[in-house]
Order: C-alpha cells, then structure tokens, then sequence
C-alpha cells in the first residue's frame, strides 16, 4: 500500500497565509496558540496518522469489526490506537479547557482531522461521533450532565453516539416511533436505531448515546421529538460506573464501505426499558440534534476532502512506477505513465480540485471560530450566517468531489485499479457513504435552497458574493493565473446572482422548479468558493514568489494549479445557469407513473 504523508506545506500554506490563521489566534481565548504551537501540533498529528492510523486502514477493510456474543470487537489495532490517540490528547484539542479541552480554535482542529481521516477514515468516525456529542451537551445540557460526562467524552475517556435514524424512519424523522416513558426524575426508552456508527465496541468503558425519541405527551411530528443521554452504563454519584443500561447492538450492518467502522443497529429497552436522561427541554430534540448535525456536516464535507487527498497521493505513487507505453511528446519506450498527458490531465484535476476543497474547509471553520469568539455582535452574527450557508456546499460539493477523485485514482490505476489488492477500491468504496450520511447531498441542497437562500432572502448569499468580489479587485490581470481567476470568478459570481434571484422569484410560486435545480446550485456555490479559496492562494503566492519569502517551486505550482481549477473547473459554474432556471419544468412535468 501507498505509505500516507500529510501535505503539511499544503495545510500550512492554507491555513496561515489564506485563512490567516494568525488573525484568529487574536480572538478572546486563542491567544496562546502562536505560529510555532501550531507547526508542532500539525507536525505530531502527522506522525501519528502515518505511523500509527494509516497503517491499519488497509488491513481494517479487509478483516472489518464483528459481533460477538452481543459485543462488538473492532478490527485489530483499532483498540490499541484508539488508547494511543486518547492518552495523546488528540480528542480534547478544541474543547473547553473547565472540561479537560485544550481550547484551540477549530480551524487548526480542521486541518489535524483531515489528516486522521485520511489516514484511516474508519477510525476517525468514532472520534468524530464524541465530538458532535460533546458539542451538543456543552450548548444544552444541564450543570448535572456536563459535570458527569464532559470532562470523560472529552479526554476520549469514554466515546459518544447519535441515534436517530430507524427502519421506518431515513431521512423522514417525523415518524421516528422510539418512545420515552417517565420515571420519576429519568425516563425509560423504547425502541430500535439503525445505522448508529461505532454504537458498540469494547475500546472504552463506557458509551453514552445520544438518542432521539418521542416525548410522553409530544405532539405528533418532529414536533414531539426529545433527545436523551442513554450510556451503556449508568453512571454512579460519584463518577464510578454503576449497572449495565437496558441498550444492547442486535447486529452489524452489511456495507460496502468503511468496513471497520462498526455500524450497528441498537435495541432500546428489550426488558424494562433503558433508562434515559432529558437533553434541555422536551419536544426540542430536532432543535438540539441539528446542533450535533451542523458539525458533523462539516467535519463529513472535511472527509469528502481526506479521502481524496489519500487517493490522489496513491495516484501519483502508481502513475511514478507505472511504465506502458510510449508519451505523444516523444518520449522513448518505457516511460512511466506519468508522461503520459491524459494522467497529468487526471492529476493535475484532482490537485486542483483537493487545494480548492482544502481552503473552503478551512475558511468555513475559521467562519465557525469567528461565530463563536468575535467581540461585536454584528460581525458575530455575520460569521453565523456564513457558517450556515455553507455548511450543506461543504458538505455536498466536498463529497461529490471527493468521490469523482476516488473513481479517477482507480482510472489512473487502469486495470489494476479494479483489483481489490492495490487499494484503490477502498477508497472509492469508503468515500461512497460520505454522499449519503449526516443528510443526503440532496438533502443539503434543500437545505441550502430552502433554509439558508429563501428563509433571508438571500442575504447571506449577498454577503458571500460580496466578500469573493473583493478578492477579484486584489488579482494583479498581468499575471496569468490572475487573469483566469479574475474572469471565470466574475462570470461565476453574476451566475450566481441571477440563480439567487431566479430562485427567490421561482420558490414561491413554483417550489419544484426551484427545488429541482438545487442540486446545480450547489455545485455552483462549490466551484465559485473553490475558485475563491485558490485566486486568494495565487495572490499569496505571487506575493511570496516577488519578494523571495517562500519556496519558488511550491509557490509556482500553486498559481499552475489555480490557474488549471479556473479554466477547467470553475468555468463549469455560468453554464449552470441554463439547467438551473430550464431543467426543473420537465422534472415536474414527467408524472411519477411514466418511471
């Protein structure tokens, strides 16, 4: 198997002269975090990936967790790294320091979990579970719960899950029918979940869930949805583990991917009901679970760009080996492939397309950082906005993109790419629920559509728009890729005002026209933000390259690379338009019975 190597220059480049990870840093709570703390930490969490995670990611596909005698055993190794990475304190990197956090800003945090996902994306959704859970019981829990479970989900002591989906019930949480009884000061849960990853294992001493379930006297609906801390054990008043809760997995799912993730389905309250905790209030279970779900979004889009990451290193290892065949531009017989125009053309698109992912993700946490740390409410509540409406682009656009990367590593590959040893299909068949889970793409894009762009009128979208012109201003027309980016960033952004418009204008009177082009929209938003994230990269580069502070080779790479996303990926975005405002008529013309 390919070795994994963090592209450190790369992450560094974006997150200190594109983000401006030193501004942030200047935030209430962050200013301890100086340039050399964040090389080190970056540095160490490059080590442990590669020598410690990435090495079981191949073998884990293979062999998968099991179920044993009502307890699920990880793949091998998995145990030993999960105590590894704990004891480090690489879980408790960007939580509040009163629960045992390090309290560093999320934009480092980003960029650390991209490399544990792309080392071992199996692994990382364990940890990446706990952190939604945490997330969720800082916001809404009570004094009581976050002094009993924090400071353990925290250090990694203990892991945490999120239950809501169930057979009946996918993306329709309206018809979840998991039920709540109340008993005394605590309720009794009943039901069953599916799809609840890592909701088993013997890694850790406990496992405290998270678990959406219908209020005793709810209205029907999302409406009458609570949620409810379930641990695997009940936690004694002294902190010790008490008796074993009523929850126990049935089985695990049957996947084509992420094989030593164990996703299980769950039973709640087989004999006297598992007993549960109230999250905040009852009925606003939805309200608290998004809060769980936002970031899990986000940290799902960051895989879309991990996962591609790992597959175009393992393309560019093979295209380096691989010698077939004689290149058009005269080179003699047995060259390797990588001379070869249409594998640089497949590269260089998966480069582009990786760096322009890497700067959205980051920037879009940086966002995340400004909505929780800026001074003046204004520009708080700005960063807010921002953050929601791209969320469902990152987590939509990301993936779908991490996906065609994955598909193009086995393309590089040829033949041998098909073949389950080289590795290649593993990826692919891993990068393929990140399409799926935490919200379909089709989903974000409603959301996208209907939440974010109608509810305010387009606003945000105004704001988004108006901060990618003022990076237009900056581009210097003489140099090339200035040029590139200046233009098709242009024409992207008067697409997207015309989309915006038609769709505020359309959405009311014809809501499936509008909704049947939210699919493009995003894609639309993806290529512009990427474009964005690159022309702010070029300028940094240039800048670098003219006054002699930086790496030639690395920086002019950087301007080929931006250059090649305008010309080939972000040109894509004004012929978006067409689709968009025309394809949604014929969509909801064709009856359903005519499929």
């Amino acid at each position: 198997m390919t070795p994994y190597a963090p592209p450190l220059m790369d992450m560094r480049f974006t997150l200190n002269d594109v983000i401006g990870l030193e501004n942030l840093t200047r935030l209430p709570g962050f200013e301890a975090v100086e340039a050399s703390l964040s090389d080190q930490i970056l540095e160490e969490a490059g080590k442990f990936s590669s020598n410690v995670l990435a090495p079981l990611n191949f073998e884990g596909d293979r062999s998968g967790a099991k179920i044993e005698n009502g307890v699920v055993r990880p793949a091998s190794g998995f145990g030993e790294a999960y105590n590894q990475w704990a004891d480090a304190g690489w879980n408790s990197v960007p939580f509040d320091q009163a629960y045992g956090g390090q309290g560093l800003p999320w934009t480092l945090t980003t960029a650390i979990w991209e490399m544990w996902e792309s080392s071992n994306m199996a692994f990382s959704l364990c940890p990446l579970l706990t952190q939604a859970a945490i997330d969720a019981l800082e916001r809404h829990g009570s004094e009581e719960q976050k002094s009993t479970y924090l400071e353990k989900l925290v250090s990694g002591e203990w892991t945490g899950t999120m239950n809501l989906t169930e057979p009946q019930s996918g993306t329709d949480l309206g018809t979840i029918r998991t039920s709540s009884v109340r008993d005394g000061s605590r309720y009794r849960i009943k039901g069953q979940k599916i799809y609840i990853t890592w909701g088993d294992h013997d890694m850790t001493d406990n496992i405290v869930h998270l678990v959406l379930a219908r209020s005793p006297d709810g209205p029907p609906g999302t409406r009458g949805l609570s949620l409810f801390i379930v641990p695997k054990f009940l936690v004694n008043p002294d902190g010790s583990l008490g008796q074993r809760n009523d929850v126990r997995p049935v089985s695990l799912e049957n996947k084509i991917g992420i094989h030593a993730s164990p996703t299980c389905v769950m039973s709640y309250g087989e004999n006297e009901g598992a007993i549960g905790f109230l999250v905040g209030e009852e009925n606003r279970g939805i309200e608290y679970m998004f809060v769980m779900m936002n970031n899990a979004r986000l940290a799902v889009g960051l895989q879309g760009l991990a996962i591609a990451e790992r597959a175009y290193q393992q393309a560019v290892a093979f295209a380096k080996e691989r010698v077939q065949g004689r290149p058009i531009q005269g080179a003699s017989d047995g060259a390797a492939i990588v001379e070869h125009p249409d594998i640089r053309r497949m590269l260089l698109s998966m480069r582009s397309q990786i760096e322009a992912m890497r700067g959205l993700c980051y920037e879009v946490a940086a966002d995340l950082d400004r909505a929780i740390k800026l001074e003046d409410s204004e520009e708080r509540a700005k960063s807010q906005s921002l953050l929601d409406l791209m969320i469902p682009v990152v987590k939509a656009w990301c993936t779908d993109t991490g996906l065609a990367i994955t598909s193009t590593n086995i393309q590089v590959h040829g033949g041998m790419g098909f073949m389950e040893e080289t590795g290649a299909g593993q990826h692919y068949r891993d990068a393929r629920i990140t399409t799926i889970y935490e919200g379909t793409n089709g989903v974000q894009a409603m959301d996208l559509l209907g939440r974010k762009i109608v509810r305010d009128g387009g606003e945000a979208a105004q704001i988004f728009m108006e901060k990618v012109e003022k990076t237009i201003d900056q581009l210097d027309l003489k140099i090339e890729s200035h040029a590139s980016l200046s233009k098709h960033l242009k024409d992207g952004v008067g697409a997207l005002r015309e989309t915006v418009d038609w769709m505020l204008d359309t959405f009311n009177l014809e809501p499936g026209y509008a909704a049947a082009g939210a699919t493009a929209l995003v894609e639309m938003m993806g290529l512009i933000s990427g474009g964005w994230m690159l022309a702010r990269g070029a300028i940094e580069a240039s800048r670098q390259i003219s006054d002699g502070s930086g790496d030639p080779k690395f920086l002019s790479s950087k301007l080929l690379t931006a250059r090649y996303f305008a010309e080939v990926h972000l040109s894509r975005a004004s012929s978006l338009v067409g689709p968009i405002k025309n394809g949604g008529s014929c969509v909801m013309d064709f009856d359903a019975t005519q499929f």
